[in-house]
């Protein structure tokens, strides 16, 4: 069963593909504590759920992704020390064992720019804008916003967006490499499920394991992220779904994956 403690933030599951919406539309889907734990909790129930194999995630209406937090509730913490122990969606997601798309769809500033960046592909809506603007208030961004944002865009861009907090449209978004593939608005959530879709038909631990894998890549040296990269092959060269791709090879049929 889904758990949806929050309504909103909504969840629908159609094959293997689970497709999570942000949806707080009135206020540009920024996301309250309650709406940061439903989103980790989401991501908790797909990593043990089989049935699902890859992710989508959205934001409801046409005006933004994600906002980021709320800033009227950043108030509500006591101290700074419980701001910083907080629960954090991004990390949830970014921790999370399943393939997970960002459809951006509008604005992604903030936490919502994090979000998107916590995600392993991203497409976006030709309306869709980028922005870390936390400058613009006195502080900075702290869900990985700099290390992922650089490794997505280059140092020098990433620190134009750092340092003035002014956004980038979705062209620009593309050309900078911050995402893969833009797509009309009304296209674009259908867009990022036949995507899922497509990486759902895969053998799934060797989905998981390639999104590890990239994690890993991101944080190693070469010749250890290559090594690390070796043992994770033979880990899923050794799976009932290895021997049933390399059968279905050689029999010249379509291969069925069951996750083992």
């Amino acid at each position: 069963m889904i758990p949806l403690p929050t309504d909103e933030i909504r969840a629908e599951v159609s094959g293997h593909v689970a497709t999570i919406t942000i949806a707080r539309p009135a206020k540009l889907n920024s996301v309250t504590p309650e709406m940061s734990a439903a989103l980790v909790s989401l991501i908790e129930w797909a990593n043990g759920a089989d049935e699902i194999r890859a992710i989508v995630l959205t934001g409801a209406g046409e005006r933004a992704f994600c906002a980021g937090s709320d800033i009227r509730t950043l108030d509500e913490y006591a101290t700074p020390w419980d701001f910083r122990n907080r629960t954090d969606y991004c990390d949830a997601i970014r921790a999370g064992r399943k393939p997970v798309i960002a459809a951006v769809n509008g604005y992604a500033f903030g936490g919502g720019l994090e979000t998107a960046l916590s995600c392993d592909i991203r497409l976006a809506s030709t309306t869709a804008s980028f922005a870390a603007p936390e400058i613009k208030l006195g502080w900075i961004g702290g869900g990985g916003m700099a290390t992922f944002l650089s490794n997505s865009v280059g140092p020098s861009n990433a620190a134009v967006m750092l340092m003035t907090g002014d956004p980038i449209d979705a062209e620009t978004a593309l050309r900078w490499g911050l995402v893969s593939e833009l797509v009309a608005p009304d296209r674009l959530v259908a867009r990022a499920q036949a995507l899922a879709a497509v990486i759902a038909t895969r053998p799934p631990i060797a989905a998981e394991t390639a999104k590890a894998n990239l994690r890993a890549a991101a944080n190693m040296t070469q010749d250890a992220a290559i090594r690390y990269e070796r043992d994770l092959q033979t880990i899923t060269f050794a799976t009932a779904d290895a021997d049933e791709g390399r059968a279905a090879f050689a029999e010249k049929r379509d291969a069925v994956f069951h996750r083992r």
